[in-house]
This record gives structure tokens, C-alpha cells and sequence, in this order.
């Protein structure tokens, strides 16, 4: 296992994954909700919407601007998002608070308004995907995929409900973002960790 592998203690003497050790950031996220289940047709809808933004990037420039998303995108409630109009969409497009991409911001609120036509909601679709209990804990970066059979499944659904930007590697990170599979690795004193408590959600 190289350095890069291995999991880093941090100041406090906590085992965490190598990437939740390279910025406070990160550290905060790691322990505060990644791989932690997530339920509610809002948050869930906040964290299709955050990946989405977040494909080509790296992750920490969007927690970065994650209070500055949640602004502009009215909390992230789904109702609200989907009666944006064009005129919201050009004054998200100047919002130095947010990734000014015009195809992902026009995603995000069609995704608003696929998310409203959901028969069952959007828990219950994601949820649906979520892997089987029991797969065996990864004991190295390299042991953690970036796209599985469940992802490639969601990926699909989600498209065939109208979503856009999800992917099977999106969808997959969704996954572990929202604790459908847990990829904390084996050591990482995240990975008993239960649900998240709503003060550090919100």
C-alpha cells in the first residue's frame, strides 16, 4: 500500500480515508456525511444537483461553493427550482457564487422538473439502487470503483426520467455521497458511523 493509499491519521489521532486527510474541507465533509444515508426528495435532489456540477472538477471546489449553490438555487427545493425561468438561468449565469455553466445550470433545473413528474418521488428511485448489505469492505483506493452495475442501472433510470448530467460515474458517487454503498475503507473511522445528524446536514 503506498502513501497515497493508506489511510492518515489526522491531528485528533482518527484513521480516515487518504482524500478526507488533504484539506479541512474534506476532513469535515468526510466525517460529517460521505457514505452517510441520505433520505428526502430535497436533499437528495441538492446532491444529484452538486455531482453534476461537480463532473470535470474536483469535489472541493464544489463544497467550497456549496452555501453560495444552496443560495442560488433556493435551498435546493425542488417546488421552487423547477419554476425558474430563463431570465433566473442568465442571473445564475453571472452568480460568482456558483460554477457558471450554462448546460449545468439549465440541467439542474430541468432535473427540478423531471424530479416533480416522479411517480414514487426521488427517494424512492435512487434508493432502489442502493447495493446489497454485506459487500466487503475496500481496504485500498484502488479496491474502489468508479462505476458498478447499480451506478450504470440509476444512471439509466435517472435518464429515462428526464434527468441529465448523471452519468454512471456521477451516479455512482451519488451513491457513495448518499450511503447507497459504503466505500469508507476498512480502518477509516467513518465507516460505523450512523446517520448523519440533521445539524451537520443542513
Amino acid at each position: 500500500m503506498t502513501a497515497a493509499q493508506a489511510l492518515q491519521p489526522g491531528p485528533d489521532g482518527l484513521l480516515r480515508c487518504p482524500w478526507g486527510e488533504s484539506a479541512d474541507d474534506y476532513r469535515r465533509y468526510h466525517d460529517a456525511e460521505w457514505g452517510r444515508p441520505v433520505h428526502g426528495e430535497d436533499p437528495l435532489f441538492e446532491r444529484i444537483s452538486l455531482e453534476a456540477f461537480q463532473s470535470g472538477l474536483s469535489w472541493i471546489t464544489i463544497l467550497r461553493r456549496r452555501e453560495g449553490f444552496r443560495a442560488a438555487f433556493a435551498g435546493f427545493r425542488i417546488a421552487e427550482v423547477a419554476a425558474f425561468t430563463p431570465k433566473d438561468a442568465e442571473r445564475l449565469l453571472q452568480d460568482a457564487g456558483i460554477i457558471r455553466n450554462r448546460l449545468k445550470i439549465e440541467a439542474t433545473i430541468a432535473n427540478a422538473r423531471a424530479a416533480q413528474e416522479l411517480d414514487g418521488g426521488l427517494d424512492a428511485l435512487i434508493w432502489q439502487f442502493a447495493a446489497e448489505p454485506g459487500r466487503p469492505a475496500p481496504r485500498t483506493l484502488d479496491e474502489v470503483p468508479a462505476v458498478t452495475a447499480e451506478s450504470t442501472a440509476l444512471a439509466k433510470e435517472l435518464k429515462r426520467n428526464g434527468f441529465r448530467f448523471v452519468g454512471p460515474t456521477t451516479a455512482y458517487a451519488l451513491m457513495q455521497a448518499c450511503g447507497l454503498v459504503n466505500d469508507h475503507l476498512a480502518d477509516c473511522h467513518a465507516r460505523a458511523l450512523g446517520p448523519v445528524p440533521d445539524a451537520l446536514a443542513s
